[in-house]
């Protein structure tokens, strides 16, 4: 091996390179999730806080699934080498070609979400009771985790929207350690918005993509092992 060829080796997978090319990923994959999901966000902030708004809320948050699955994309893709990173063309590549796949899991489970929170929002003037109400809830909470499931499939593998669907719910449950890990970062960003920085848990899309990610390994090494050839 050349003196260059070895000291390019040392610079790239050092501990301080490694620190660098992970808070450059997250900066440059945070900055393309931010853009991409700039529309909706300028839209989203014109809408009054009325519960009427919850369609448009929803429409506006259309554009989160394609970049949320880039994102992911990005992050999987990601090289540790400082010499060899390129978050950013990683990100296009993952746009371009998930964004289809993503937009059919994520717009019917966005649809499903706004008709939840408009029953919710709703529910003194159609008389839900109670029990109807915390089961809504609860709905919500297991479709999100499923949600999360899906996006990462459809970010990493090319299988028809069904398939990915299933394999999301198998995921479920097979996958305790990732689902309850899954849970703890939605239930971190429902109390981060509700607290009333609703823009944080955007500035933080880019760990929240890292961290779901990793979540999801084993779920990944399982799908590339028995459900791939």
């Amino acid at each position: 091996m050349s003196a260059a060829s070895a000291a390019r080796k040392e610079f790239g997978e050092g501990p301080l390179a490694r620190a660098a090319a992970l808070v450059y990923s997250l900066l440059v994959v945070e900055v393309l999730l931010l853009v991409a999901v700039a529309p909706g966000l300028v839209v989203l902030g014109l809408l009054d806080r009325d519960a009427s708004n919850v369609p448009l809320a929803a429409l506006c948050a259309l554009p989160a699934g394609p970049a949320w699955s880039a994102g992911l994309y990005a992050w999987q893709r990601r090289s540790r080498d400082l010499t060899e990173l390129h978050p950013a063309r990683a990100f296009r590549r993952g746009y371009r070609a998930n964004a289809v796949d993503a937009l059919k899991v994520f717009t019917p489970w966005l649809v499903a979400m706004a008709l939840v929170a408009t029953v919710l929002t709703h529910r003194d003037a159609a008389g839900v009771p109670g029990w109807w109400t915390g089961l809504l809830a609860a709905f919500a909470a297991v479709s999100a985790l499923w949600m999360v499931n899906a996006m990462v499939i459809s970010a990493l593998f090319s299988f028809r929207t069904r398939d990915t669907a299933r394999l999301a719910a198998f995921f479920l449950v097979r996958g305790f350690k990732a689902t309850l890990g899954n849970l703890c970062v939605l239930a971190a960003a429902f109390a981060v918005t509700l607290a009333g920085a609703q823009l944080l848990p955007f500035l933080l899309a880019s760990v929240i993509a890292a961290v779901t990610l990793t979540n999801s390994r084993p779920m990944i090494d399982r799908i590339r092992e028995e459900f791939t050839a």
